[in-house]
């Protein structure tokens, strides 16, 4: 009986997209063969997982799960081929699923993720079994576990397209759903100054000296033009500088509202599914003049 390595299951696992356990059972059965161990999990599994592993997901939904008492949320992305799948009522069982197993369970990673039970395996088997009964490609891209400082409160907008999590310390449901609406209109990239990388802002400054020096604006003046560009920024990209959405006088700030509430933020936590993925964009008109240049280069 041939010895099976980690190292052997991997491979196999990379190119079937089948459970590990599933994998170290096909080498067993095939004494480490692999193309033969590939052979056994086609014939259990079939190829359509193994053919949809190699395309790229980037659409699919967010989903948010909360404790009863509110004092725990997880939000998680799960990404798929093409968002028809993404209204599958399996797929989003499946979503779903995964937020609720990682606020009961708190997992460290996906990896860690997909070892919990799930059904009748775990939530590795359960998705691999979903890719090959629908034939497209399934991932657990993301999540994040939240244990709030006071509360925690959810929205989920544009068919789950776009989820927010907060932890809301004091203030009402109502600021609460005001709240995370407004985080999924306005889309800021931290809480406050400090969350904003040097980077992002050495770049506005950059910029921002570069345009004034265009316009013919004296050296002198240049810092200072910087520095109100870099202010203007922050008040746009983060959440307590931004106007509130709701304000009835277009001016009331998220920090003025909370101020106002007697509440604060704790944190938030916004995903928008797809954000980063690069999608492939097929031309068909260039691949059929591509197929008709190589049947003329065969004549």
């Amino acid at each position: 009986m041939a010895a099976i390595t980690a190292s052997m299951v991997a491979e196999l696992r990379g190119k079937t997209d089948a459970p590990m356990m599933e994998c170290k059972k096909a080498l067993t059965e095939a004494d480490g063969d692999m193309a033969k161990a590939e052979e056994i999990l086609r014939v259990k599994l079939g190829n359509k997982a193994s053919k949809a592993a190699t395309r790229i997901a980037a659409e699919g939904i967010v989903a948010v799960s909360i404790s009863a008492d509110g004092k725990t949320g997880a939000i998680i992305e799960v990404n798929s081929e093409t968002d028809f799948v993404a209204k599958n009522d399996d797929f989003i069982a499946l979503t779903n699923g995964c937020a609720a197993l990682v606020v009961a369970n708190n997992p460290a990673d996906v990896a860690a993720l997909s070892a919990l039970p799930m059904g009748e395996g775990t939530v590795e088997s359960t998705r691999t079994a979903l890719v090959g009964k629908i034939g497209e490609n399934m991932s657990i891209r993301r999540f994040v576990r939240c244990e709030a400082q006071g509360k925690v409160v959810s929205y989920i907008h544009g068919g789950a397209k776009v989820g927010v999590m907060v932890d809301l310390v004091g203030g009402d449901e109502q600021l609460g759903k005001d709240l995370a609406m407004h985080i999924a209109a306005s889309k800021p990239k931290s809480l406050d100054a400090s969350g904003v990388s040097a980077e992002l802002l050495d770049a506005e400054r950059r910029v921002a000296i570069e345009k004034a020096r265009e316009a013919g604006k004296p050296e002198a003046m240049l810092e200072k033009i910087a520095d109100g560009t870099v202010q203007k920024y922050l008040k746009d990209v983060t959440l307590l500088g931004q106007v509130f959405v709701k304000a009835e006088d277009g001016k009331q700030t998220i920090e003025q509202l909370l101020k106002a509430k007697g509440a604060s933020v704790a944190s938030f936590t916004l995903f928008m599914v797809g954000e980063g993925i690069e999608k492939k964009v097929d031309d068909f008109a260039a691949e059929v003049a591509a197929q008709a240049a190589a049947a003329a280069a065969k004549k």
